[in-house]
């Protein structure tokens, strides 16, 4: 089956496609049919999920799946969290983003930068779909003082995995697909698939 990723992030839709390569699902990025990004005017996570799925799914006549995902800092009352991408302005801009991250928690102890990727999945069958599948994931960690590693992309190069001592950034692919918020969320949504 094809559907369609209501993303143009080329980050989220390679760790998608690794994450659903078991499901015989082919997914598709909406670049592929002209389906530019859609405002996310929701005040949370899932409301943002879903204008992104409905509208893929609206395009491209194709089941969609729409991720809203962002970085929550304890110590900050859960920021950047929903305007992740656009933390210091321009949306996307990881180096920016980072760099006002670090900004702002400057000073702020070691035990006090506690913080957790949130992601939510939500998957349409059509873009009318009354039913969608959402599914969510975490994963916990902390925010370093300063950048580390050169993978992955968004908050990845701060952002400390506690059991393995590495940043997002530093692990394998193989490593972050299997304890990143997304792929928690993504081995929900799984379990749910035969439901669609």
């Amino acid at each position: 089956m094809k559907l369609v990723l209501a993303s143009n992030n080329s980050g989220k839709l390679a760790e998608l496609r690794a994450l659903l390569a078991d499901t015989g699902l082919e997914v598709l990025a909406q670049s592929d049919f002209g389906i530019s990004n859609v405002e996310e005017t929701g005040a949370t996570f899932v409301e943002n999920a879903l204008i992104k799925a409905r509208h893929a799914a609206r395009h491209s006549g194709l089941p969609a799946l729409a991720d809203d995902s962002g970085l929550c800092v304890d110590v900050l009352n859960g920021a950047p969290g929903l305007y992740s991408a656009n933390y210091a302005g321009k949306h996307g801009d990881d180096t920016a983003n980072n760099a006002k991250l670090l900004r702002v928690l400057d000073g702020i102890p070691e035990a006090e930068r506690t913080a957790r990727f949130y992601c939510v999945l939500v998957l349409l069958r059509h873009a009318d779909d009354p039913q969608p599948l959402i599914a969510e994931g975490q994963w916990y960690g902390s925010i370093l003082e300063a950048p580390r590693g050169q993978g992955g992309f968004g908050y990845d190069p701060v952002f400390l995995d506690p059991d393995h001592s590495l940043t997002a950034a530093e692990m394998q692919p193989e490593l972050k697909n299997h304890l990143s918020h997304r792929a928690r969320a993504l081995i929900t949504l799984k379990n749910n698939l035969g439901t669609m």
